[in-house]
């Protein structure tokens, strides 16, 4: 008998996970073989993004199916063809071109046909994962922000996530971005000068105004740059800085709007928050101002830790290719 593989991606701009799975016909159930990480990813209009998207897939397949032979040497000496697969990666917009390119470059680099391939942004594999079969909301705070849920009757609803240019409120670089904005206005003197602007000059290497503004006119340098300055921008808060406790009450009020948004939209009356991203799980007194922020908004609301990972919700969404149309 055939075997049944299906392959889940999780891919970022520091490395592509991906995870097999197999299905049990004896005992009528899938089962995970292996994950294996490979090259990561950038975005398919920027140079190079489509190569590098296949490389991608390529290599952390390759390590998944390397991992499986390890774990269980002779059982995948020829590998088998998959079934279906999907990729979950930031910017894939539904019913957008940019989904039917990725969908196609899948198509191409695993043999598989157009319609076993899902390529989607990675906010819904993490929703998949964390809520495979339940409604809840996914809290994305890393770089940017973007907030997705769904309600029991299937129905998502998706709030922010449009980009650092449009709509960065409530991720690491609107902190970074708002931090270095004081600062500016301390070298200016429009307020007064405090250990933040120091602090943040020496952490972008930087010793006035003007080697700032020279940084940010290449975004590609700058998003990431002002991104890590986040948790000194909490440090000062921590430390009594009036405008730095400012700036994360914005932060955590944008978060706290667009869960609100999706959970009214949805009709959600207990609203299950699964909270990802690197600013709320290493900025413990931003969660903490994101946490009171959600009071002061819902009535009923708690965090989560979801079921699985992005993987895992990748992996749901490629079965799911598998059923009747």
């Amino acid at each position: 008998m055939t075997a049944v593989i299906l392959a889940g991606f999780d891919a970022g701009q520091t490395s592509c996970r991906c995870r097999l799975r197999r299905w049990d016909s004896r005992n009528h159930l899938w089962q995970d073989l292996a994950d294996g990480r490979g090259s990561p990813v950038s975005h398919l209009d920027a140079e190079g993004g489509e190569d590098r998207f296949r490389a991608a897939l390529r290599s952390s397949l390759d390590a998944a199916w390397a991992a499986a032979e390890a774990k269980a040497p002779g059982s995948v000496a020829t590998r088998p063809a998959l079934a279906a697969a999907a990729i979950g990666a930031s910017g894939l917009e539904q019913g957008t071109a940019l989904q039917a390119r990725a969908q196609t470059l899948m198509a191409a680099e695993l043999t598989l046909p157009p319609h076993r391939c899902l390529a989607t942004g990675d906010e819904r594999t993490a929703l998949h994962g964390a809520f495979p079969d339940a409604a809840g909301i996914v809290l994305i705070s890393g770089t940017g922000m973007i907030c997705l849920g769904r309600n029991r009757q299937g129905e998502e609803a998706r709030s922010g996530g449009w980009g650092w240019m449009l709509d960065g409120a409530g991720g690491a670089f609107d902190l970074g971005q708002q931090g270095l904005q004081l600062t500016l206005r301390m070298a200016d003197g429009r307020l007064p000068d405090r250990p933040l602007r120091q602090q943040l000059w020496q952490a972008l290497q930087c010793s006035s105004a003007a080697e700032i503004k020279a940084l940010v006119v290449r975004p590609e340098r700058s998003v990431p740059a002002l991104a890590q300055l986040a948790p000194l921008v909490q440090d000062a808060a921590a430390a009594g800085d009036p405008d730095a406790a400012a700036i994360l009450q914005r932060s955590a009020d944008a978060l706290a709007e667009a869960v609100t948004a999706v959970a009214n939209r949805l009709s959600l009356a207990t609203v299950a928050i699964s909270p990802r991203g690197g600013a709320l799980e290493h900025l413990p007194l931003f969660r903490e101002t994101v946490e009171r922020a959600l009071e002061a908004r819902l009535r009923h609301w708690h965090w989560q830790a979801g079921q699985a990972d992005a993987c895992a919700g990748a992996l749901t969404l490629a079965e799911r290719l598998l059923r009747p149309r």
